[in-house]
């Protein structure tokens, strides 16, 4: 007869399919408490015992009565053995998952519920399901039943279950191996380190957090602060980018990302006297590097937008750059090093708090990325396309290569529908997300004239009380160039931080400005 080894834990559903199998003809076999509740049930079971050698009892089961094939070769082997061949295998895990997380579960503990027989069984069995059917989940067992019982056990059911196994043990495996991590590669001390817990997710509901790799360290480490998860998302982003426009361009680059997606990016051109003046940095007592020089125009180009970034650098970070830093609201930093001076500024920010990463330059991200949606896995492969010169070698305009280079990466790391305007090696006006190219392209359009006003004369000789603060003058710029109309107290407050209320740059300032703007970028 025909012959079915049933090895549970769950026992749903156990005694119901035992009697069908039996009243079926199959012969059933099966191993201590499984065999124990069948037999309770009054149904017949040979018991399968493991006494000896867990390995002699592979080596009868797995390769011959569950893995032996449908050949002649193997029918032979089985016959000088004198081995039956298994044609059901019924077997599901010990409850890993659901023991570790009950409060207080103990490292022993979560040991002894790692199954070791029962995926051995189940991948056996599954390997060889063009001859074996096998059994992982109770709520088949129904369905396979009646199959049986019609004689009706076809290569697309036994595929569907072969499949369901294998997810099972993958799943299973995916929890081992994420507890350990947890246990094992989560402190700063673990070598290697490949797991960190985060406060929160995207929102503070959102708990646990963790960010984490299946192989090899994490790619960079925190060195003052704690990232948290839209952190994380905008220092990976954003020094994807600032990498590949340093190696597209061959000079530092810097960027300034809110929410996924750039305010500013730019490389390290040379600022002139009045770009240092829009950009605040004609004070700065420390030269200004051409890292420097790259970061002061990444925030410089929607300062709004960019208020509370996370910074990208795709050079060790300076001295000078980290006074800038510095003086603004910023969340955190990643870069491929630091030079002491500059970290010790950076570790003063936000009383210690501010978040300081540093990125392993030579780590390669995998080809293939997987994203969950609602439950689903999207996967594809990554976005490699080169953007560099010979992308630009055919094009019918004059065009400044370094802009349309910045547009054109830093959109790749928008959201798609996006319009980017540059000059000058650096982002002036981005448009990203919107449902309407149309308002993408208004936006990014919106954001580069506002960019040029700031470099009006008018607004450069704005007279500013002593003692307004850095964010608060970039505010009141903002409203000056915009000229967003301001009533009561909002409009006094603005008015309040000037020597003299400056008079409204009226609509023909604003237009002969404009007219003057030329060599600027554009990519979509």
């Amino acid at each position: 007869p025909l012959k079915a080894l049933l090895s549970v834990y769950d026992k749903t559903g156990l005694i119901k399919l035992a009697e069908g199998l039996s009243a079926a003809g199959v012969q059933l076999l099966g191993s201590g408490g499984t065999a124990k509740k069948i037999r309770e049930a009054n149904i017949k079971i040979e018991r399968v015992f493991i006494p000896v050698t867990f390995i002699h009892v592979l080596n009868v089961y797995l390769q011959g009565c569950i893995l032996a094939r449908a050949t002649p070769s193997d029918e032979r082997d089985l016959a000088d053995q004198s081995i039956s061949k298994i044609a059901i295998v019924v077997c599901n895990l010990y409850p890993f998952s659901t023991t570790i997380s009950k409060p207080g579960c103990t490292l022993a503990e979560a040991i002894e519920e790692i199954d070791i027989g029962g995926v051995t069984l189940l991948r056996a069995a599954a390997k060889n399901h063009e001859r074996v059917c096998v059994l992982s989940d109770p709520v088949d067992y129904d369905a396979f039943l009646e199959a049986w019982r019609k004689g009706d056990v076809s290569q697309a059911l036994r595929n569907r279950l072969a499949l369901k196994a294998f997810e099972m043990t993958a799943e299973y495996d995916d929890a081992i191996s994420g507890y350990f991590r947890e246990q094992y590669a989560s402190s700063p001390e673990s070598q290697p380190l490949q797991r960190m817990v985060l406060r929160y997710g995207a929102n503070p509901h959102q708990k646990p957090a963790q960010a984490f790799v299946t192989e090899g360290d994490l790619p960079f480490k925190v060195v003052c602060g704690s990232p948290g998860y839209i952190n994380l998302l905008d220092a990976l982003n954003s020094y994807a980018l600032v990498k590949e426009l340093q190696e597209a361009l061959n000079l530092p680059t810097a960027a300034s990302f809110k929410h996924v997606s750039p305010a500013g990016a730019a490389v390290g051109i040379e600022l002139d006297e009045t770009e240092r003046q829009v950009y605040g940095v004609e004070d700065l007592k420390e030269p200004l590097t051409a890292l420097a020089c790259a970061y002061a125009r990444a925030r410089g180009a929607d300062r709004m937008s960019s208020f509370g970034d996370f910074i990208a650098l795709s050079a060790p970070c300076d001295l000078a750059t980290a006074r800038i830093i510095s003086r603004e609201v910023s969340d955190g930093v990643i870069a491929p090093g630091y030079a002491p001076e500059a970290l010790d500024v950076l570790k003063k920010k936000k009383a210690g708090k501010y978040c300081v990463l540093e990125m392993d330059p030579s780590y390669a991200p995998p080809e293939i990325e997987t994203r969950q949606v609602y439950g689903i896995n999207l996967q594809q492969r990554r976005n490699n396309a080169k953007i560099d010169a010979a992308l630009f070698s055919n094009i019918v305009t004059e065009n400044k290569e370094a802009n349309l280079l910045v547009a054109t990466l830093a959109l790749k790391y928008t959201q798609s529908n996006s319009v980017a305007y540059a000059k000058n090696g650096a982002i002036v006006g981005l448009g990203a997300g919107q449902q309407s190219r149309i308002h993408c392209t208004r936006l990014a359009g919106g954001k580069a004239d506002l960019w040029w006003l700031r470099h009006h004369p008018r607004v450069l000789a704005l007279p500013f009380k002593k003692g307004v603060k850095r964010a608060e003058k970039a505010n009141a710029i903002e409203l000056f160039v915009s000229g967003e109309i301001l009533e009561g107290g909002e409009k006094a407050q603005w008015q309040d931080q000037f020597e003299s209320v400056p008079a409204a740059l009226t609509e023909e300032e604003r237009r002969a400005w404009g007219r003057q703007l030329d060599g600027v970028a554009c990519s979509s």
